[in-house]
């Protein structure tokens, strides 16, 4: 005779697991038909084609309530839905007593010198920890200011594992008037960086599109300017020391994208020391001898993180109407990967340099 209990297990263990909604979006009326998996890829520049259909193919795609697979066409009006097996994470912003090196403030904003490693805002994988948790914490009794908020708080961002000067705004009066500044360009920022490779100019500029590289949506790739891919990014350059095999550069930003100098110096030969993601922490330039190789690795420990330091940041302030210039000394990783270097070039003539 078969237990009730195995009965109540049975039906149990066929029964359709319960998922939860992490995201919806209601397709455009104009919107003219497509496959699903392509619209979606297009709206999220951070997941890959391959990775929403397989997410399609599990059954997490619907479609106005009901599973579809990756070569379903959307129409107007259709509402999709992300469904997982698990709830969808808080995002909300909690204080958290993290230090910070706070290098003005004033009742309308904060100029704050980010150290490397530090994540500006949560996200996926970086919920805790971030620049604006400890914001959150150091604005705590100011009744005005909500870091859940959009129309306060971070202005502008710098990644991860880049070092320097960041603003974070307490009213929204404050953010819009400098998102207009960094929006019409008017905003004065300069960056300092460590490059594989001699340059042969001491000067430049480089231009050109910048979008996710389709390949690794973890990385931005150039296009022509022409093309009608990506956004427009202009970095302009100045060569502040050469050490034959890197460079140290000044960069001033024009636009400010996402990855821009990172992406930028990959594409005209030059990637950021260290940098993992755009192929910067393999020696691209210099010996085959044992002992380079063992300084190169020692500078890799020095300076575990892409070369790049926010140097500088100036605006005009949204209430007094005058002019703001920040400056920042390099942090002690940066500070001491330059040393190396000008130590190593002191103990080697130029012309051993092969660029």
């Amino acid at each position: 005779m078969i237990e009730e209990q195995e009965i109540i297990d049975d039906e149990l263990a066929t029964e359709t697991p319960q998922r939860f909604e992490h995201w919806k979006i209601e397709v455009d009326a104009g919107q003219t038909p497509v496959r699903i998996d392509k619209y979606l890829t297009d709206k999220n520049p951070y997941q890959s084609r391959n990775r929403i259909q397989q997410a399609a193919d599990a059954g997490c795609i619907e479609v106005n309530g009901q599973a579809v697979k990756s070569n379903y066409r959307i129409r107007p009006h259709d509402v999709i839905t992300l469904m997982l097996d698990t709830p969808k994470h808080d995002t909300s912003i909690v204080a958290e007593d993290i230090p910070l090196d706070i290098v003005y403030e004033d009742d309308d904003l904060m100029v704050v010198n980010k150290k490397a490693g530090m994540v500006v805002h949560p996200g996926a994988g970086n919920f805790t920890g971030t620049l604006i948790n400890a914001v959150a914490w150091h604005l705590k009794d100011l009744a005005t200011f909500d870091a859940n908020d959009p129309d306060v708080g971070l202005v502008h961002r710098i990644d991860k594992d880049t070092s320097g000067l960041i603003v974070v705004a307490k009213t929204a009066d404050a953010k819009s008037k400098l998102g207009k500044q960094f929006f019409n360009k008017t905003t004065h920022r300069s960056y300092h960086a460590l490059v594989w490779g001699n340059f042969v100019e001491d000067e430049g500029t480089i231009e050109g599109n910048i979008a996710r590289d389709p390949k690794n949506r973890l990385r931005m790739k150039i296009f022509p300017l022409d093309s009608e891919v990506g956004k427009t990014a202009i970095t302009h350059y100045r060569v502040m020391q050469r050490f034959g095999y890197v460079t140290l550069v000044e960069c001033i930003l024009e636009t400010g994208r996402t990855h821009q100098i990172r992406a930028h110096m990959k594409h005209i030969g030059h990637p950021l020391f260290a940098d993992v993601t755009y192929g910067g922490d393999e020696i691209i330039r210099g010996q085959r001898s044992s002992s380079y190789k063992a300084f190169i690795q020692n500078c890799f420990k020095v300076c575990p993180r892409q070369a790049l330091h926010a140097k500088t940041l100036g605006f005009i302030h949204p209430t007094t109407g005058r002019q703001m210039d920040f400056d920042s000394d390099w942090p002690a990783d940066f500070s001491a990967l330059i040393d190396k270097w000008r130590a190593y070039l002191s103990g080697t003539t130029q012309d051993t340099f092969t660029a």
